[in-house]
């Protein structure tokens, strides 16, 4: 998991709606009268963030006659041929997958739900080997963790960030589609992250598998009665501007989780199995929210989760089983789920990571970090059983390389990837260069992978 630097410190802690550890157990306590009915016209974006930089040259590995050159510089790490999942787009298997995603291979070759985006990264306008190697308009701090962290998340490619684009996406949203909402767009079952902030919206945080609400409040009359002075305490004017804006902040907070926690409590429980790992447990919660979308009177939803451990300097083969077997079986059952929810064409489901990782080796069977990587996109909207992009030369010191050990300088950037999404989800294309600044910079701002 990101660890921020001391200048994310106010910005975090002032921006989540509720911070997960203030809640847990909490009874309705008469704050909310009824709830509104959602929209007919539902979506939701559920990004998964893959904390370290997942090694994505291991993920998806061409298996026609480019393998060689793959199998050549990635020694010790190369996968052989034979253990490939072969990804089927027409009459061609031009790519495997790793041998531990067969789930992520069946939704691509026969529900065909499950799309991947090639080379894909940070960018302020196109850029090749020569532009990169005269450090002309690259953006900052490239294969640093925490810039590159925020940067995935705020399309802010230089600076510190002031929001995240999720975040920005739900203003431009709120009012046209969220108008009877009782709750925030934006939820992050995974801590405060700058994507879940935007300039108005605030997210609100909760822990996976734990009721909504503050500690100690149980169904007695003395429970109640101590709730109820809480909250008077959180609405008391105390003359302290910083004080109070943090007791509103709270008491929101607190407002948000009693509804959240009715409405948990009046939707059937999921069929669906979900494994007990950590995002199995983060998408399965999501899935419950998701369920509750007509009694918060949500028409527009983004969920933020995340999975750490991808930061391989050593020891890559056997981290990666581990890793992208439980990424694989959690993004199934999650899609298992929006099919038992009758929502599978309403949710998009992404990954981000801050960059990939050296196609050449280092030391101790690791690798160091890069820059441009490949991303799944899952959903019934997905116009799947496809690889989008362009697949990088696999050539130390190729065209496509930032150096001479497998840097890709990406072919797409992170805006035009986003705002693909952002489109599908109903942002107006004339609000799309306030939420990524460089979007302009690029051919197009819609890759079509959702229809």
């Amino acid at each position: 998991m990101n660890h921020h630097s001391r200048r994310d410190f106010m910005r975090l802690a002032c921006c989540s709606a509720a911070g997960a550890s203030l809640l847990g157990g909490l009874s309705k306590f008469g704050l909310v009268s009824a709830l509104a009915q959602g929209t007919a016209d539902y979506k939701a974006l559920v990004c998964i963030f893959l904390f370290g930089g997942n090694d994505s040259n291991n993920m998806l590995v061409p298996i026609d006659s480019r393998y060689t050159a793959y199998q050549q510089t990635r020694a010790v790490l190369a996968i052989p041929q034979t253990q490939l999942l072969p990804l089927q787009i027409g009459n061609q298997a031009t790519y495997g997958l790793h041998p531990n995603m067969p789930e992520m291979q069946s939704l691509f070759n026969n529900q065909q739900t499950l799309a991947v985006l090639a080379n894909v990264g940070t960018l302020v306008q196109p850029t090749t080997q020569q532009t990169y190697q005269q450090y002309l308009n690259l953006p900052q701090n490239l294969y640093s963790h925490s810039d590159q962290q925020d940067q995935w998340q705020s399309a802010q490619l230089m600076g510190a960030p002031n929001a995240g684009w999720a975040g920005k996406v739900a203003d431009k949203v709120q009012a046209a589609y969220n108008t009877a909402a009782q709750f925030p767009p934006v939820l992050s079952v995974s801590g405060n992250a700058i994507f879940s902030t935007g300039i108005t919206t605030r997210p609100f945080t909760m822990n996976p598998g734990q009721t909504p609400g503050l500690q100690g409040f149980d169904s007695s009359a003395a429970a109640q009665a101590r709730f109820l002075a809480t909250q008077q305490l959180l609405t008391f004017d105390n003359g302290l501007s910083l004080v109070q804006s943090a007791n509103n902040v709270t008491g929101q907070a607190v407002q948000y989780s009693v509804v959240l926690a009715d409405a948990l409590k009046n939707v059937a429980p999921l069929q669906t199995v979900f494994p007990t790992s950590y995002l199995g447990q983060q998408l399965k919660q999501v899935a419950q929210v998701i369920a509750t979308r007509s009694a918060l009177g949500m028409g527009r939803q983004i969920f933020f989760c995340s999975y750490g451990g991808f930061d391989t300097h050593s020891d890559q083969l056997p981290q990666q089983i581990d890793l992208l077997s439980k990424l694989s079986q959690a993004m199934s059952a999650f899609y298992q789920a929006t099919q038992e929810l009758g929502v599978t064409n309403q949710v998009t489901t992404f990954t981000l990571s801050e960059f990939s990782r050296t196609l050449q080796p280092g030391s101790n069977g690791g690798t160091d970090h890069a820059w441009g990587s490949h991303q799944l996109v899952m959903g019934g909207a997905v116009k799947g059983n496809n690889v989008y992009g362009t697949f990088p030369t696999l050539a130390l010191g190729g065209p496509d390389d930032a150096g001479n050990n497998g840097r890709w300088i990406p072919t797409t950037a992170l805006d035009q990837y986003a705002a693909t999404m952002a489109t599908w989800f109903g942002v107006q294309a004339s609000d799309l260069p306030s939420i990524f600044p460089n979007l302009a910079n690029f051919p197009t701002s819609n890759l079509g992978f959702l229809g």
